[in-house]
């Protein structure tokens, strides 16, 4: 099947949350699935829980690793403020999968404000928005560190990739002492957001 128009997939979050290992991992996926593919990341403040964002496309062929502002099918969000931060790059009729989870940034902190009560109304009202408890997935496998992976399982069923490409793609990239809990949590990710019926229709090209 041809792809012309590079399907555009925007991760973020904040450092420390494993944002850069899901993106390496999508990659490789597509690149498994036989996609040119591109990639790119911006990691701010990392090392200090700072936002973090990486850009992702791929089709026959992709020019540039940056999503133009506007254009992005999907935004996968492993923070809730986070994605008010970037749904300026999502394109009319794309869909936020965002994580159920909230960490105070430093900005906010310093400043001695609190968390927005209202951010997963704010997020609705400006889009197609899924939601998905990362850490109860990640507790339900037994292993906290497997969230991102998790995450990218919620984000697999809305995409044309095989399910053997991501397999691949993640033994690539987790230790083998780590690799089937990583892929029980993907597979539980998939399985929550098969069984979620699909709130949103994915975003057509």
């Amino acid at each position: 099947m041809k792809r012309n128009r590079p399907t555009n997939i925007l991760i973020c979050g904040v450092g420390g949350q494993g944002i850069l290992l899901a993106s390496e991992v999508l990659a490789l996926a597509a690149i498994e699935d036989g996609w040119d593919v591109k990639k790119s990341e911006v990691h701010g403040m990392a090392q200090r829980g700072g936002s973090v964002v990486s850009h992702i496309r791929f089709a026959e062929q992709v020019f540039s690793p940056l999503i133009p502002q506007g254009e992005a099918d999907f935004l996968l969000s492993f923070e809730e403020m986070e994605t008010l931060r970037w749904m300026h790059y999502l394109k009319k009729g794309g869909l936020s999968l965002v994580n159920l989870q909230r960490i105070v940034p430093l900005s906010l902190s310093a400043r001695g404000e609190s968390y927005p009560e209202d951010i997963r109304e704010r997020i609705r009202v400006r889009g197609k928005a899924v939601f998905f408890d990362g850490l109860k997935i990640a507790r339900k496998v037994g292993h906290l560190r497997t969230v991102n992976i998790a995450l990218l399982g919620s984000l697999s069923p809305y995409l044309t990739l095989s399910l053997e490409s991501w397999r691949r793609a993640i033994q690539a990239r987790i230790p083998a002492k780590a690799l089937e809990v990583n892929l029980e949590a993907f597979q539980a990710g998939r399985v929550l957001a098969q069984d979620l019926g699909k709130e949103a229709q994915a975003p057509t090209s």
